[in-house]
């Protein structure tokens, strides 16, 4: 009876595993001097150890027969080229667009298919760890999901913006994005009057549109990521709803723990994958509009 009263309820666990490992505390006024620890601590430790994959990949390429680990990364790299190629027509930007699309994918990849591990094992291994330390063991929070962090994927798109930004002057040159911020899309007027209000309107839905790109950039990813890690808590509290209960009756919900476990995970698979692909794709898009005149 004690076991079950002191079991955490659904709400407890999923409050827990919500809630980031951060310097100091959050309040509900605005702070950004609080950072996500976890999340800036994962997302380092996966874009470096995706540099090393690719750079080993590249350290180990041989021009005969390619193993099975170059044959991979040269197949991931022929398709971000091509889908480069389509769509940003400068070659002088490919040499560096292609390269940050091809690190775009791989990274935002590694970072979703956190979700794929034990909803609890870090968590828990966490745990251990302030118990160990003399801490309060449910103080002891760890998201390891960076992108289902808005910190994280904002972060990711507006740093696409700026890139944008670069691109729009580099290729336009400051006057002639300038003009086009002015004129696009709905063109100039000779009347001064009406080129001053047109020129206001046009500033104002190229912000719209630049302001709109970047977030439903970062809120696509998050979004998706974040409901994937949701699913996976309500799965977890089907095997935890069994594991606290004494009714023999109870064993259904371990099998629907598993077989709902197994199910969404494949499934979620395809999640990470095409998130990924469709983040490296409108990141191509995006820098391709930059150098679009209109």
């Amino acid at each position: 009876m004690s076991e079950a009263t002191n079991a955490p309820t659904a709400s407890d666990y999923i409050v827990h595993h919500l809630t980031h490992w951060q310097n100091k505390p959050q309040t509900e006024i605005v702070d950004f001097s609080v950072f996500n620890i976890d999340s800036l601590f994962f997302s380092v430790l996966l874009g470096v150890l995706g540099c090393f994959f690719l750079w080993k990949a590249a350290r180990k390429a041989t021009s005969g027969v390619p193993g099975r680990f170059q044959a991979a990364v040269e197949m991931l790299m022929e398709m971000v080229d091509g889908q480069a190629k389509s769509i940003v027509h400068n070659a002088t930007s490919r040499k560096l667009v292609a390269p940050l699309a091809l690190t775009v994918f791989v990274w935002i990849f590694l970072l979703n298919a956190m979700d794929l591990l034990p909803l609890d094992f870090l968590p828990v291994v966490w745990s251990g760890v302030y118990s160990l330390m003399g801490l309060d063991p449910h103080h002891a929070y760890l998201r390891v999901v960076p992108t289902a962090d808005l910190s994280v994927t904002m972060g990711l798109s507006v740093s696409v913006l700026f890139i944008c930004l670069f691109y729009n002057i580099k290729i336009k040159g400051i006057g002639g994005w300038a003009h086009e911020l002015v004129s696009a899309p709905f063109g100039t007027s000779k009347n001064p009057v009406f080129a001053v209000i047109l020129g206001v309107i046009n500033v104002a839905e190229q912000l719209i549109s630049f302001t709109a790109k970047t977030v439903s950039h970062g809120m696509r990813l998050f979004g998706n990521m974040y409901a994937g890690e949701l699913v996976f808590m309500l799965i977890a509290l089907l095997g935890g709803s069994w594991a606290f209960s004494a009714d023999p009756g109870s064993l259904m919900l371990l099998l629907l723990h598993v077989v709902a476990g197994w199910a969404w995970a494949v499934f979620h698979i395809i999640i990470i994958l095409l998130q990924a692909f469709v983040f490296m794709m409108l990141t191509l898009v995006y820098i391709g509009q930059a150098h679009d005149a209109h």
